[in-house]
């Protein structure tokens, strides 16, 4: 039975219509994605055998190119597009951050940090450039590595602060172990960012470590 056989309030794309996209399974809303199957397979079978395969829904996101292909049914224009739909959001949420007082929308923060490094293969080190509001006037991704003293610079991230002519930032970085918990290396490198910026008067708000699918505030932990 393909999904035009089923009931139409239980099809992915009248369900969504109908309820929202929150109200679909995760395996549905794939299934819009994907639009068809393959012979024998509906476009959410082929939508939860894709869910299975990888274990999660994150797990398939941050697949590369070869492992995705490998799973029936799919192909590089289906990785193309869901790359170019994952930059989407990316940007929307940056976009959202433009417009909005950072410092007072943590929740906007850690959904943007999330979608820019939770599924990073490596650790990634970077920076919210904030105005004298709290905007944003630019996202970078300043280091690749491990995160600790020999790899993060305080004179490059001193550099392009006064670049962007910036009043105050935000360090990021992620740990692919998933484990979003602020080690002794984290807060030392904090500290050293935070002394050298403090001789050019810029703030620092906040370091968040993002980490499988939540993050952490060391501003909250009192780390800061």
């Amino acid at each position: 039975m393909t999904i035009r056989d089923w009931p139409e309030a239980e099809r992915p794309r009248e369900k969504l219509l109908e309820k929202g996209a929150s109200a679909l399974s995760d395996a549905e809303l794939l299934a819009i994605f994907l639009r068809t199957g393959c012979p024998g397979f509906s476009a959410v079978d082929l939508a939860r055998e894709l869910l299975q395969r990888f274990g999660s829904l994150g797990a398939m996101l941050s697949a590369d190119k070869a492992s995705f292909c490998r799973v029936r049914g799919l192909g590089t224009a289906k990785f193309v597009q869901l790359q170019a739909v994952m930059e989407l959001a990316r940007r929307h949420l940056g976009e959202q951050l433009q417009r909005e007082h950072v410092f007072t929308s943590a929740t906007r923060v850690s959904e943007f940090l999330l979608a820019q490094l939770r599924h990073c293969q490596q650790e990634v080190f970077a920076v919210l450039f904030l105005d004298t509001q709290n905007r944003l006037i630019a996202w970078e991704k300043l280091f690749f590595g491990t995160v600790d003293g020999a790899s993060v610079h305080p004179r490059e991230v001193v550099k392009r602060t006064l670049h962007h002519n910036a009043a105050a930032v935000i360090f990021s970085h992620n740990h692919p172990s998933g484990v979003a918990e602020p080690s002794e290396s984290d807060r030392a490198i904090t500290q050293r960012l935070k002394d050298a910026l403090t001789l050019v008067d810029v703030r620092v708000l906040d370091h968040v470590i993002v980490g499988g699918g939540y993050t952490v505030s060391m501003a909250e932990r009192g780390d800061l």
